[in-house]
């Protein structure tokens, strides 16, 4: 048998190959192709719909607005008060709700617990319709009382799910997990009928105020809001960078992650910190947009073949801005100019894909 020596030219001509082939592959990915997606849909949703502007229009318009130049009646308005900050603030709460059913979905193993299982969202939800009906809030106000409501339930569901476990072990902390995702749902259960009962106390403006604002809305984007959601975000992100590493070790089970050196329930505290303040900062932006939270991660886990934090925040942000695309601009069309919030959308996607999850999950246990 004849020996083939490679010459040191040719390895380190087969080692820059395989690197270049690598990078390649790391730029082609599918998360790329996600971000791809989504900065095509972001181009759509402000250049198109119910009025067209051109991208030179656009430029314009932008430049114009930030130079302080002459602007185009109409138009100009149209985008920069209208169009662009609502899609920013679509963006970045699909992210922020995307990043949030991640976390915790990855944390619990269980792809039903997110933040519109597990009471969250009804959290957000009780106290700002308490602050619109009873006190007659609206505004930053509103929000406020959400992101108070959603940070408070999430307290007491982690104070219950905590109760009666140790150091958290893995059978101990899927106990824990289960307990958490348990004690969501009932608490959203009560928390859903104070909301009836609020609604049922409210005249005919306020209550019509409430139902807006519960079903998800991005009518009330301004910049200013853009940069509230900015700041939060700008915050709250290095927060899950720095957690993504202990949260793919506790994937591994309480046990393994702890033999190798983590600490389990701090990194468990900080997760869902992290979850309930990303999925409360966007509640308070735009009201609790049905299922985005459910449906990023496990879309986003059969696009890239793996749990991705990354793939996940864009599918969040693709989703806010096609619903609210369809709402504004092609649900007219349907429905005879009836306009539909975006949370109305989500929510019709979302209970198929429930339905299409537990027949699934039912075929792989069988």
């Amino acid at each position: 048998m004849t020996t083939v020596h490679k010459l040191p030219t040719e390895l380190a001509r087969d080692a820059n190959g395989s690197t270049q082939h690598l990078s390649l592959r790391r730029v082609l990915s599918p998360t790329f192709f996600l971000g791809l997606a989504l900065l095509v849909m972001f181009a759509v949703y402000v250049l198109l719909g119910s009025y067209t502007v051109t991208i030179p229009d656009f430029f314009t318009i932008v430049i114009n607005h930030l130079t302080g130049g002459e602007k185009i009646p109409g138009a100009s308005f149209i985008v920069m008060e209208h169009k662009l900050p609502r899609a920013v603030v679509g963006t970045m709460i699909g992210i922020a709700f995307g990043l949030a059913g991640a976390l915790f979905q990855t944390m619990l193993r269980n792809p039903l617990a997110s933040p519109d299982i597990i009471g969250i969202s009804y959290g957000a939800s009780a106290a700002a319709v308490t602050a619109i009906v009873i006190f007659g809030a609206s505004g930053a106000v509103v929000s406020g009382a959400a992101l108070g409501g959603a940070l408070g339930v999430a307290a007491i569901i982690y104070a219950i799910s905590r109760g009666g476990t140790g150091a958290g072990g893995g059978s101990r902390g899927n106990a824990a997990g289960n307990r958490l995702i348990l004690a969501g749902v009932g608490i959203a259960a009560a928390l859903h009928a104070v909301v009836n009962f609020l609604m049922t106390r409210a005249d005919i403006r306020t209550a019509a105020d409430a139902l807006i604002w519960l079903n998800g809305s991005l009518n009330s984007s301004t910049w200013d809001r853009a940069g509230v959601l900015a700041v939060s975000l700008l915050v709250l992100i290095p927060a899950v960078i720095a957690l993504a590493g202990p949260l793919r070790i506790l994937e591994l089970g309480d046990d393994a992650a702890a033999g190798l050196g983590i600490k389990v329930n701090a990194a468990r505290l900080g997760l869902v910190l992290t979850a309930v303040g990303l999925a409360a900062v966007a509640t308070a932006a735009a009201g609790p947009v049905a299922f985005v939270a459910f449906l990023a991660g496990p879309i986003a886990r059969r696009i890239v073949r793996k749990p991705s934090l990354p793939a996940s925040a864009l599918t969040g942000a693709l989703i806010v801005l096609l619903a609210d695309f369809f709402a504004s601009n092609i649900a007219p069309v349907i429905l005879d100019g009836t306009v539909l919030p975006v949370g109305v959308i989500t929510g019709a996607l979302g209970a198929p894909f429930l339905l299409w999850l537990l027949v699934t999950s039912n075929r792989k246990e069988a």
